[in-house]
């Protein structure tokens, strides 16, 4: 029994027979669904089961973007970028040590900062310590004969121990000599340590923290805190 056409539903006979897209047509009928030119099997394109012809071809679009693990990646590195993602790691880990065997950038940073911060309080301290002549003198608290006992070499010979190192925790950046940068756009302070200023402010004493951040003094205002690198530019 000869099958039907699938555009005018005729009969279609084995002589004018076209089998495409799963289905019969007549020569004549086997036609571009838009415009209506004649196909063949050599310039068609099918779509859902209908010919066209390359210039009515349907167009798919796509609006979804699904979940690869290359988006998750570029997702997941946006946030740890993101100045709100910065704010939470900031005051999760201000004033404790590191534990975590894993090393992430934004750790290293952190630990970077701290230990310039502890050296530079370090050497406050210390040279205050040595102006005003404070050293402290450590003695057994029951101390035998033999501890005040010295060779007759050295009987005038005045021994003082030296003072141990004190490393605070954390303290405020040092300004950096000769650094001077104007803010490019306006900025408002999102928290306690930083500090707010307008388009063309000059910052002064600009010390850089890494990448995204900075720690300076605004010119105007006199007020000091961190600030968003992108924000200024050097002078």
């Amino acid at each position: 029994m000869n099958p039907s056409c699938s555009r005018c539903n005729r009969v279609v006979y084995p002589t004018e027979k076209v089998n495409c897209l799963d289905k019969y047509w007549h020569k004549g009928c086997f036609s571009c669904e838009v415009c209506k030119m004649t196909l063949s099997m050599k310039n068609y394109k099918g779509f859902e089961k209908r010919p066209y012809c390359n210039a009515h071809y349907p167009k798919t679009s796509f609006t979804i973007v699904a979940d690869t693990p290359e988006n998750l990646r570029l997702k997941q590195q946006s946030q740890m970028q993101s100045q709100v993602r910065y704010k939470e790691d900031f005051e999760k880990n201000k004033g404790k040590g590191f534990s975590v065997v894993t090393s992430t950038p934004e750790m290293e940073r952190i630990k970077k900062a701290q230990d310039q911060i502890s050296n530079i309080k370090y050497h406050e301290e210390f040279e205050k310590r040595k102006m005003g002549g404070e050293v402290p003198h450590h003695q057994p608290s029951n101390p035998s004969p033999a501890a005040y006992q010295q060779p007759a070499a050295s009987q005038n010979y005045h021994y003082e121990p030296t003072p141990e190192p004190v490393r605070p925790a954390a303290a405020a950046p040092p300004p950096s000599a000769g650094k001077r940068y104007k803010a490019v756009y306006d900025y408002s302070a999102a928290d306690e340590d930083e500090v707010s200023f307008l388009d063309g402010d000059v910052i002064v004493d600009v010390q850089q923290i890494d990448e995204g951040w900075m720690y300076g003094r605004v010119e105007r205002t006199g007020q000091q805190g961190m600030l968003p690198a992108n924000y200024v530019e050097s002078i």
